[in-house]
């Protein structure tokens, strides 16, 4: 789960990305124009901002340079100008990635999703900590007590989106959508089944992944 800035003058594009954006179970904030993006970066804590390029009160590109200002947090630029010298004019300013419109919402979200966990990557460095576990994010290794954990690509992918989101009540649904991508037509109990697995390698740890019924799962630190 993200919490996200969507900034674009076009409401309907607004509307799109954000149902989209919910529906993968993150937080959406909107914002009409460059000056209010800026203000709410300011406020509050993002982990990627969504903005357009052009808008009529401070572009996409004068936002970005005051956002850089304020905060470390990654913008994905949205346009309808795919220029060579658009998208390196964007990329110059620092931003992390570029979409031309119109543009698919489904990719969108991946490229959100990629952006987000590389932003987290640099930040974390190539270790997790929690408890008597750890993740090493560039090696793709988990270590229980020091002993190496034997998992799945899929099974890592799962635990590693848990810990991330560590204290955070996860749907079936939201975790499936993280984990699985959204257009995986698997059915929830693809969650449960993969939990089950992943508990069975994780010794005693097991326990820091909870279950809370009816809801999902939460990654918690007995």
């Amino acid at each position: 789960m993200a919490r996200i800035l969507i900034t674009d003058d076009e409401i309907d594009i607004v509307r799109l990305i954000s149902r989209y954006a919910e529906h993968d179970g993150h937080i959406v904030d909107t914002a009409a124009g460059g000056k209010e993006a800026v203000r709410l970066c300011r406020q509050n804590h993002y982990d990627v901002v969504v903005m357009d390029i052009m808008m009529p009160d401070m572009d996409g590109y004068a936002a970005s340079r005051e956002i850089h200002k304020i905060k470390d947090i990654p913008i994905i630029m949205l346009s309808a100008l795919g220029t060579e010298d658009d998208k390196l004019m964007g990329f110059e300013l620092g931003i992390d990635d570029y979409v031309v419109k119109p543009f698919s919402p489904k990719e969108l979200m991946a490229r959100i999703h990629v952006v987000i966990s590389r932003h987290l990557s640099g930040q974390e460095g190539s270790a997790l900590t929690a408890g008597k576990m750890e993740i090493d994010t560039l090696g793709r290794n988990v270590y229980v007590s020091h002993e190496r954990v034997e998992l799945t690509a899929k099974e890592y992918d799962l635990l590693l989106y848990l810990v991330r989101n560590k204290g955070i009540a996860l749907s079936r649904d939201t975790i499936l959508n993280a984990v699985w991508g959204y257009d995986y037509c698997g059915e929830e109990r693809t969650v449960d089944w993969q939990v089950k697995l992943l508990r069975g390698h994780l010794g005693e740890c097991r326990d820091y992944i909870v279950t809370l019924r009816g809801v999902g799962y939460k990654f918690e630190v007995q």
